[in-house]
């Protein structure tokens, strides 16, 4: 029989809980989560859950309730976003639709209530007050340090953006109407109750984000109150709505997102392009014209079969590739993730330091789980042999403030090196330390080349 939960706010009997329910008792100590690795991280957030049994029985399939006594996680939980935070964060020029929205679900319909421009404190403690609404403050990891510090370990975890938003909801309201997401959720409870209600999905792993009308999703399949300190994940394409219950204080939440197109269908598009290019060159078949006028009529059976005896034979050369080609999946995490959590001491990523590498040097990769190495066609426009070359993409110069802002510009940083180089770069990134001197490389020149490259945009060190 599952277990229940208690009552919600308004009263309700709750109905049966199948989704795995962990309860943890307080468990004293001076740090609540492991913040000194990306799996010492993932694994305090979900404990007493382990991340086998995590990955094996809930990731992408079902939902995972922990809910904690423990005062000194609910303590810390309440630090990393406040209501009060709002004040000062205003201060620093916030602007409606990018920074904040404000919202209210009324009769099971979204209602925005933004502003033009500029967000003022007294402007939104009135409509938060008076309105009943629910204020969504974008992205706070560009403000709130812990929350940087906590997304950047997850993405090293997970190698995909790690987003959130924080939702503060006044007692007796609800922001938004039933929906999903195509993101995979982690919900943390930092200030309040919330009161949530989930519904199997309609459409399992879902790829983009929809509202679902709640004559169409029938009775919650699990339903329970969050408070402070406790957890909750669920798949992408999972309905969920959620409220804070009546006379009590406001609800605060942020909620953690990932896996945002990372499908295995998502990577053979990113992949494929890269495996034809190589095929067409090596196959005079795939160099062949289409028919004429082809695109002007439907495609043909022998259109059709043509394209599934490429595809075929696209199959079996992959079987036997050892480097695959990404057009773009591997660039874009390295140029919009977060850079790397560092003390706020004013010292950036964006100079080298330490000691400059030469010939008799002995050296080590940094920040290795910030750095993505690929090959790829030569990006150069004026080189039309378009060779395979080495990219090597960092998020060391990336910037906090535009994390997740979609519109914002963003640039890559990292470095392009011929294919020749691919096996001394594959010895730096697979040895904890290695001489300059025994880098796979022809001359001693290019193997000083290589190290000073990878030292000026601070990827190596000399040890």
């Amino acid at each position: 029989m599952p277990k229940k939960v208690k009552p919600a706010g308004d009263g309700k009997e709750e109905g049966p809980v199948p989704c795995k329910q962990v309860k943890v008792e307080a468990a004293g100590g001076p740090s609540p989560l492991n913040l000194d690795s990306p799996s010492g991280l993932f694994e305090s957030l979900i404990s007493p859950i382990k991340t086998e049994t995590f990955f094996k029985e809930f990731w992408e399939q079902k939902p995972l309730l922990i809910q904690r006594d423990d005062p000194v996680l609910a303590t810390y939980y309440r630090s990393l976003f406040r209501l009060s935070d709002l004040k000062s964060l205003c201060s620093r020029g916030m602007y409606y639709g990018r920074d904040v929205n404000v919202c209210r679900c009324v009769n099971g319909k979204k209602k925005v209530l933004n502003k033009d421009g500029k967000v003022h404190f007294l402007q939104l403690r009135k409509d938060f007050d008076q309105k009943r609404a629910t204020i969504q403050f974008h992205q706070p990891q560009r403000f709130k340090d812990e929350l940087w510090r906590i997304q950047e370990k997850l993405e090293c975890y997970f190698g995909s953006l790690v987003g959130s938003n924080v939702y503060i909801t006044p007692a007796g309201s609800q922001g938004l109407p039933p929906h999903y997401d195509d993101v995979e959720v982690f919900i943390l409870q930092l200030e309040g109750e919330k009161h949530w209600r989930l519904y199997h999905p309609t459409v399992p792993l879902a790829r983009e984000y929809s509202l679902e009308a709640e004559d169409r999703i029938g009775r919650p399949a699990h339903e329970f109150t969050l408070k402070p300190g406790d957890l909750l994940y669920f798949p992408r394409g999972t309905i969920h709505q959620a409220d804070t219950p009546s006379g009590l204080a406001h609800s605060t939440h942020v909620t953690i997102s990932t896996y945002q197109s990372s499908s295995w269908g998502d990577f053979l598009l990113d992949t494929v392009s890269g495996l034809v290019f190589d095929t067409a060159k090596a196959d005079v078949e795939l160099r062949a014209g289409i028919p004429r006028q082809l695109l002007l009529v439907e495609t043909t059976a022998v259109a059709t079969r043509k394209l599934s005896g490429f595809l075929r034979m696209l199959a079996d050369r992959l079987e036997g590739t050892k480097e695959l080609l990404s057009a773009d999946m591997k660039k874009d995490f390295a140029m919009n993730r977060l850079p790397p959590y560092y003390l706020g001491d004013g010292v950036e990523l964006s100079t080298p330091g330490g000691q400059l590498p030469g010939l008799d040097s002995t050296v080590r990769l940094q920040f290795r789980d910030h750095v993505v190495l690929t090959v790829g066609p030569d990006q150069d426009p004026s080189d039309e042999t378009r060779e395979k070359m080495v990219y090597i993409y960092h998020s060391l110069k990336n910037r906090r403030e535009t994390h997740m802002m979609g519109n914002e510009e963003t640039e890559s940083h990292g470095l392009r090196f011929p294919l020749s180089h691919i096996d001394a770069l594959k010895q730096i990134w697979n040895s904890s330390a290695i001489s300059v001197k025994d880098l796979k490389l022809t001359t001693d020149e290019e193997k000083q080349s290589l190290v000073l490259s990878l030292w000026t945009e601070c990827l190596i060190q000399v040890v």
